[in-house]
């Protein structure tokens, strides 16, 4: 590896070294699991060792007092590898789980402030991957990396130190042929399996990406004649990840053969080695036994150790995607809460900006050319401009979804002071495509006010004229499907309205309300949104088509910077 190299990967360690960290149980859970599965290990070891002796010993047919000691410990060792084991298991998943768990907290508390603008660039398929398959493998860091290699590797130390108290031949030849299995059992992995692994994760990512896009455009796809091709590349990815996959069986598969062929190559070797012991009379005849059938415990034991470097392997690829996810520094055009907010304005109104322009993450150029507005209560504005222009920029900056650069007050605060949630309870932004849920009219509505009645609800579905509509799909617990397919676009923009209604906002921005209408139905639309905000309220319609003036109060234009 060249310089450039060795400083890249260790930026990388540093990156992903607080993910791992975090996905590590608590220290005394950690040890506890640690010293558990030592002793069910060491207990295998040891039942495999006394009841081959005991056996041995047994055949010279001795007084059954001199071989009282070696049955307790058969029966000992025997309960506890099964009581270790459970015991292990238990302490060392709950720690995982609870790891994993509070992993899942500082992820989504770590995305919070950066949604929506700030992971613009990571695919919902992708993002969804990542807080699901790439967190829940990080419990492999603890399960099948931490515990097999540190219970692994001091049983196999300890039967190597064990058999040398007999035999130092016999010792010798067990970590000959503990050495020489890892060894090729590494070679066979890194050869098999390293390249799998380092692919699954990314396939794994852009097959669910793919299915998620496929599903939820199908309509789109399907009118332009272009589901057929979606397929054919969902099937191709499924085939790529399952070719992985089958490499990475392949190798465990090889890897398990490999360690009962070198534990019957050393079991063999041993007794090869330690027979001129027992012609002699330095071994007794159960000691032999005893160190012949041992290597079979030990390398059993040991086969855990290279399969953690594959686990290992993934572990690393799915932190390594998950910090690619989730920045661990907000980016600059993203508002921070500051660190002693000022107290809530009593209204959103007035609603002042002066020399306004903000650009998206990543961005060097700003996004709009600077815009001064004034709102107060009542005030109908239109937003127009060319597609580019910073329509959508001015909606994201006043919601507070963009930090800014110029002055920006509401209620006479500037909204640097305040949270950026404050900002949102006095600023609502209907979207273009809002988001609805895969529950039911009511819970919908209910996200923005959880104690309104249904009458309440019914009310304002009949402002935004959706009472009729609402009533005929059998009433408030009419289903609107997953990302609301079962709703048209028009439907959901005027839920969404209803929402934002039913919010204690005084500014609402709409963004395209005429977007899923024909243009017959636009002015009527308009009409009939403007008659239901009332004059209580401002509005800030964002729009590509003409708006009436009677319905509005003052036009604005946004041009771009270029």
């Amino acid at each position: 590896m060249t310089m450039t190299d060795h400083e890249s990967a260790r930026a990388a360690r540093e990156r992903r070294r607080p993910v791992l960290r975090a996905a590590m149980p608590a220290r005394a859970s950690l040890l506890a699991a640690l010293a558990l599965g030592v002793l069910a290990a060491g207990s295998a070891v040891a039942l495999l060792a006394t009841s081959s002796w005991l056996i041995a010993r047994a055949a010279e047919q001795p007084p059954i007092l001199f071989l009282g000691f070696a049955i307790v410990g058969v029966r000992a060792f025997a309960l506890g590898r099964a009581v270790f084991r459970y015991l292990e298991r238990t302490v060392a998943h709950d720690g995982a789980f609870r790891s994993l768990a509070s992993l899942r907290v500082a992820i989504f508390r770590r995305l919070l402030p950066l949604a929506p603008d700030g992971v613009r660039g990571v695919r919902r398929g992708d993002l969804l991957t990542t807080l699901v398959r790439d967190v829940d493998t990080l419990q492999d860091l603890p399960l099948r990396v931490a515990q097999p290699l540190v219970s692994g590797g001091i049983v196999a130390g300890l039967a190597v130190v064990g058999v040398a108290w007999l035999s130092p031949v016999a010792a010798a030849v067990l970590a000959l042929g503990l050495v020489a299995t890892i060894a090729a059992a590494l070679g066979i992995l890194r050869l098999l399996s390293r390249a799998a692994d380092a692919r699954v994760a990314p396939l794994r990512a852009r097959l669910a990406d793919a299915v998620l896009e496929y599903v939820t455009r199908w309509e789109v796809l399907n009118a332009f004649g272009a589901a057929e091709e979606r397929r054919a590349s969902i099937l191709d990815l499924d085939g790529a990840l399952r070719r992985a996959q089958t490499r990475q069986s392949a190798a465990a598969g090889s890897v398990a053969a490999l360690f009962t062929l070198g534990a019957g190559a050393t079991a063999l070797a041993t007794l090869v080695s330690v027979e001129p012991a027992l012609s002699t009379g330095a071994l007794s005849g159960p000691q032999f036994a005893l160190l012949v059938l041992v290597p079979l415990a030990v390398l059993e034991v040991a086969a855990a150790l290279p399969l953690a470097m594959t686990a290992w392997w993934r572990v690393r690829a799915s932190a390594d995607r998950i910090v690619a996810a989730v920045p661990e520094h907000v980016p600059s055009e993203i508002p921070r809460p500051p660190a002693a907010p000022a107290p809530p304005p009593l209204t959103a109104t007035p609603l002042t900006l002066r020399a306004v322009t903000a650009r998206w993450p990543g961005q060097s150029a700003p996004a709009m050319a600077p815009l001064d507005l004034e709102l107060g209560p009542g005030d109908r504005v239109v937003v127009e401009g060319p597609s580019g222009a910073g329509k959508s920029t001015l909606a994201h900056v006043l919601v507070r979804f963009l930090d800014h650069e110029g002055d920006y007050l509401l209620g006479g605060i500037d909204v640097r002071e305040l949270d950026p949630d404050e900002v949102r309870r006095h600023v609502v932004l209907c979207e273009q495509a809002p988001h609805l849920f895969d529950t039911s009219i009511r819970q919908n509505l209910l996200f923005a006010r959880d104690t309104a009645t249904d009458a309440e609800l019914l009310d304002v579905l009949d402002r935004v004229g959706l009472g009729e509509w609402c009533r005929e799909r059998g009433g408030l617990d009419a289903a609107v499907g997953e990302r609301g397919r079962l709703v048209s676009g028009g439907e959901a923009q005027r839920i969404a309205l209803a929402r934002a209604l039913l919010s204690s906002a005084a500014v609402l921005v709409v963004d395209e309300p005429t977007a899923n209408v024909d243009p017959a139905r636009a002015e009527s639309l308009l009409l009939e949104l403007v008659s239901a905000i009332g004059d209580d309220r401002a509005v800030v319609i964002i729009s590509h088509t003409p708006v009436p003036d009677r319905l509005v109060t003052q036009r604005i234009r946004v041009t771009a910077t270029g």
